[in-house]
């Protein structure tokens, strides 16, 4: 599933719907955009997501409805995360398929934290583990695993962040891809975040082509627990003509001293 501003990383609505116009059915990354950061979940709290991410092409629909998402701090400054999809195939010619989905795993680990004048740098390697059936297009019938570096600078109300990285990609007719993405974020308000990113990879089979896409989205706090986050975009040069992500997220934990504010309020 290959899966955005904030600091989450709900990593993915499991990639299977934007990134599916990227990358293999798994691996996304910090919702609600491709593109994620290196900002794991606090010491001991929880992130679940329960989401849907959808991506059109000239071949049809795919994606996920809904797929689940959990994410751990399990000790400072690390992470761990699974997703979980029910995944969808409705190609522009053929039968349409339903069930469950390629599950991914992942560890994300922050090594340089932020200053006046360095950025937070981390690694978030997900792997997807083939236990949807690729015979229905629910899978890949393959593991693969994704590489990334990523970065993040905060600005006052503005963040920005990004990197790149190599996906490895086995199966007959595919390629190892490389791609490269950047988020810029505003904290508009205490409650509301608005981000645009524009995300970039190379072909993931033989005989595709190069896709460079753009978002908008946003993260909207109910509360310090509740949180909704929409993306949507389309590529720029490439074939995906259109992808969305939507995603309902609790986060939960050991309330902090003065804590106050939800996800998106949290942004540094």
């Amino acid at each position: 599933m290959v899966r955005c501003g904030y600091r989450f990383s709900i990593g993915s609505l499991y990639s299977l719907m934007v990134v599916l116009s990227l990358c293999p059915r798994g691996m996304q990354a910090g919702p609600p955009f491709v593109t994620d950061d290196p900002e794991p979940v606090e010491f001991r709290h929880w992130e679940f997501y329960l989401a849907s991410q959808d991506g059109k092409t000239t071949d049809g629909w795919s994606g996920t409805v809904p797929h689940v998402e959990l994410n751990y701090g399990a000790v400072p400054n690390v992470q761990v995360h699974l997703i979980a999809p029910l995944a969808y195939d409705a190609p522009s010619y053929g039968g349409h398929h339903y069930g469950y989905g390629d599950t991914e795993l992942g560890v994300k680990v922050r090594f340089i934290q932020e200053t006046q004048g360095v950025p937070q740098v981390g690694t978030f390697p997900l792997v997807e583990i083939p236990t949807g059936d690729s015979d229905r297009g629910l899978g890949s019938g393959r593991m693969h695993a994704l590489l990334p570096l990523w970065a993040q600078k905060g600005f006052g109300p503005w963040t920005m962040y990004g990197g790149g990285g190599y996906c490895i990609n086995p199966g007959e007719g595919n390629r190892n891809w490389t791609f490269l993405g950047l988020v810029t974020q505003c904290q508009v308000r205490k409650d509301v975040l608005i981000g645009m990113e524009i995300f970039h990879h190379t072909a993931t089979q033989s005989g595709d082509r190069v896709d460079t896409t753009f978002n908008l989205g946003t993260v909207i706090d109910f509360s310090h627990q509740v949180h909704i986050l929409f993306s949507a975009g389309r590529s720029i040069d490439g074939p995906t003509e259109f992808q969305a992500y939507v995603a309902f997220q609790l986060t939960f934990g050991p309330e902090p001293p003065d804590s106050h504010q939800g996800a998106a309020g949290g942004l540094q």
